[in-house]
């Protein structure tokens, strides 16, 4: 139990680096130049007029 605990800083600084990692990654992948067209046209998505009116 004892080696858990001197594992502890280790672990901790992996699993910060790791979420900063795969934040930056997420990020990325959604800035990147050839995506924006299509992120866009979700975007717009809840702006678009219903064509079915009533509904």
């Amino acid at each position: 139990m004892d080696g858990l605990y001197a594992l502890y800083p280790l672990l901790r600084t992996i699993w910060i680096v790791w979420f900063f990692v795969l934040f930056v990654g997420i990020l990325a992948w959604a800035l990147w130049p050839g995506r924006r067209q299509r992120l866009q046209q979700l975007a717009d998505i809840p702006l678009r007029d219903d064509a079915r009116p009533g509904r």
